[in-house]
């Protein structure tokens, strides 16, 4: 009640003329309904507004009518809104009798159950991740697949291949654009607004900077915090940075590769867990200070790393991304201080309460809620099973991976190579999903066939690449 007091007084205080409920599909993305503000009250609030789940990808079309119930504590003012509008995220019910059940399937309860079942568990209280957000923004960009017309094409005006342009002076050779510095960093104000928006949005943030691609790439960090909330602030991380940039006359993206020969944008994500207030993943005498449970969670990732996969990687994009040559990870095992394996931990990260590791593979074309709860529970699993990542022969891998010589490259055990191999390994591999029914099995199930659905459709269209190839064969 004290809450929706104080919403009620907000709106009054900010003269907010609409109340925007923000929910998010199967893939990841928000959708939204909006009310009056006149028409928001307690029963609002207690009742929610009732929607068809069908359309958002997770529920059958016979028992689609849900109800979304507003979470206050995500409420915000939508700063893109020129009508004021009070923005919420919240959680999606099935209307039950004699009161409303949470949706298994909806992504925001699946996060919340995770952290459930790791508090039953006793091996922590508390998950805290910083997933890091790479990300280009382009000066234009166009795209048209149709039978007579299968293109794409996009400008960034600091790009290498602007060099012979009139006036654009101001180029960065190809992949050079790491922390480069005015005047070749022409995005600068636009990545600051991004920044005090998402702070206002209460997601504090440690850093923005210019990333390796020269087309245009950047990156946004937050701090550490609790994954549930961190995924409601993912999605709104990305509703930032998108409509940031279109107010400045940009384009943002952050489709893993969207330029070829460049960089590809990654979504690193830290985590650490914490029980009682102190952290579970220190110890001064295990390898780069890391406790066993620790290893174990490492180990849990990287023997389910397949499958996770398909959930964080979820784009036929992705696995352009993830390829030999970049930064991007290709091959299972970890290490300190080394991108090339797909757990990186980081050497700066000395003291006890910061000591972590992080996950290279994702990206940002994955549904937040479900790729957070999953990396959570493969790390559970590893921790319950005790599997140890040294003694599968998984690293530590204390090298550079890129430069083994072939023979030895051929002994390690690598990603999918495409969306179509990690749907399989999620088919043989999802058990440690389902456990205290965080995933519901038929969810996964209709997760793989929407997927399959997808690359069956992208494996239809030819390319421009392949024009140049076959045409004249």
């Amino acid at each position: 009640m004290d809450k929706i007091k104080q919403i009620m007084d907000l709106i009054r205080e900010e003269k907010i003329e609409m109340v925007d409920f923000k929910m998010v599909d199967i893939n990841g993305q928000f959708r939204h309904v909006t009310i009056p503000a006149y028409s928001f009250n307690e029963e609002v609030m207690k009742d929610g507004i009732g929607f068809d789940a069908s359309n958002y990808g997770y529920a059958v079309v016979e028992k689609s009518d849900m109800v979304f119930i507003p979470d206050p504590d995500t409420a915000m003012i939508d700063p893109f809104c020129e009508v004021p509008t009070l923005s919420m995220s919240g959680n999606a019910m099935i209307i039950d009798y004699p009161e409303n059940r949470p949706l298994a399937q909806y992504p925001r309860n699946i996060t919340l159950a995770a952290e459930k079942y790791m508090r039953d568990s006793g091996i922590a209280d508390t998950m805290l991740i910083l997933p890091e957000f790479e990300f280009y923004l382009f000066d234009q960009v166009n795209w048209n697949v149709q039978p007579y017309d299968i293109s794409m094409n996009l400008d960034a005006n600091q790009s290498y291949w602007n060099s012979g342009v009139e006036g654009m002076g101001n180029v960065v050779p190809k992949q050079k654009n790491y922390h480069v510095a005015k005047p070749f960093d022409n995005s600068y104000e636009c990545r600051s607004e991004m920044c005090m928006l998402i702070e206002k949005a209460g997601v504090p943030v440690k850093y923005h900077h210019p990333e390796v691609g020269a087309a245009g790439q950047f990156e946004i960090e937050p701090k550490l915090g609790e994954m549930s909330k961190m995924a409601d602030g993912t999605m709104m991380i990305k509703y930032i940075i998108h409509n940031t940039a279109a107010k400045y006359g940009k384009s943002a993206t952050l489709m893993p590769k969207p330029v070829m020969g460049e960089a590809g944008n990654g979504m690193h994500v830290h985590m650490l867990l914490m029980k009682d207030g102190k952290p579970v993943f220190s110890d001064d005498n295990g390898y780069s200070h890391l406790s066993k449970e620790a290893h174990w969670f490492i180990g849990g990732l990287l023997k389910h790393i397949g499958s996770l996969c398909a959930i964080t990687n979820p784009s036929t994009n992705s696995f352009k991304r993830l390829v030999p040559g970049f930064e991007a990870p290709v091959t299972v095992g970890y290490a300190t201080s080394n991108r090339s394996a797909v757990i990186r931990i980081p050497a700066y990260a000395k003291r006890p309460e910061e000591r972590r590791f992080e996950i290279r593979n994702p990206d940002a074309t994955c549904n937040p809620y479900f790729a957070y709860a999953a990396i959570l529970m493969a790390g559970i699993d590893g921790i319950k099973n005790q599997i140890d990542p040294e003694a599968n022969g998984w690293g530590p891998y204390d090298f550079n991976l890129f430069n083994l010589p072939e023979e030895e490259k051929a002994k390690l055990k690598g990603l999918p190579t495409s969306l179509e191999q990690a749907l399989d390994e999620l088919e043989k591999d999802y058990e440690y999903l389902t456990q205290g029914g965080v995933f519901p099995e038929h969810l996964i199930k209709k997760f793989i066939a929407t997927k399959r659905a997808e690359c069956s459709e992208m494996s239809k269209i030819p390319t421009p690449a392949e024009f140049e190839r076959y045409y004249n064969l």
